[in-house]
């Protein structure tokens, strides 16, 4: 087997990241970054690229149950907790932007926290966003879950969860596991439901978001609230 340490330097994933920065570095090498070592065949980066064929992306390392990836030989229970540490120091590092009592000053941060906190349940989860008068976070709350493909939603107790935060707007949010990011019918009806509910109490819809796989789709962005 050849050995990664024959490698040009600046061929090295942890080198090349130094180098170039980490946007430079494929979803393998970023991978072999974080296994550090390989096995006796296998060097990190072709460990790596295993990993992500047998899984199907990076998404699908880090949805892998404990069992699944520690079929993989060289990998074990340290590595797994590992895996899932780094997963949620990230949906935490998004979320520091989104802490209660700060200002939703940008949609992007909005769907990246969205996206980090659903991407990865393998069920559908039905949850909102509350803000105050001036959109500040109030909570975010996961109310609803279902399965692969529905989940059922009651505008009755999306409205007792707002009052009882006392909350003057809301974003709603799902994901949708099948990784197609359209809204289904369903989605359009249930959304509709929500703002009337929402209308008569005088507390706003802002949105609607679907997480899908790597992707999100935003109601407002497409004139559908």
């Amino acid at each position: 087997m050849e050995r990664l340490a024959s490698w040009p330097q600046n061929e090295r994933p942890r080198e090349k990241l130094l180098q170039y920065g980490a946007h430079a570095l494929s979803d393998a090498e970023l991978l072999a970054i974080f296994l550090r070592t390989g096995t006796k065949e296998h060097h990190v980066v072709n460990l790596a690229r295993q990993l992500l064929v047998q899984f199907g992306s990076i998404s699908g390392v880090y949805q892998a149950s404990q069992q699944q990836f520690c079929q993989t030989h060289g990998l074990g229970a340290a590595k797994y907790a590992q895996l899932q540490a780094c997963l949620e120091m990230t949906k935490r590092y998004l979320a520091e932007d989104l802490e209660s009592g700060q200002t939703l000053s940008s949609s992007q941060k909005t769907k990246d926290f969205l996206h980090a906190q659903l991407k990865h349940e393998p069920n559908e989860v039905f949850a909102m966003l509350v803000l105050d008068n001036q959109h500040q976070v109030i909570s975010f709350e996961k109310l609803f879950f279902g399965t692969i493909n529905a989940a059922a939603v009651y505008p009755r107790v999306v409205v007792e969860k707002v009052l009882s935060l006392h909350g003057a707007a809301i974003i709603l949010c799902h994901n949708h596991p099948s990784g197609v990011a359209s809204p289904s019918g369903a989605d359009l009806h249930i959304t509709n439901r929500i703002k009337s509910a929402m209308t008569l109490l005088d507390i706003d819809v802002l949105d609607h978001i679907i997480v899908a796989g790597s992707t999100t789709y935003s109601f407002a962005e497409h004139g559908n609230i």
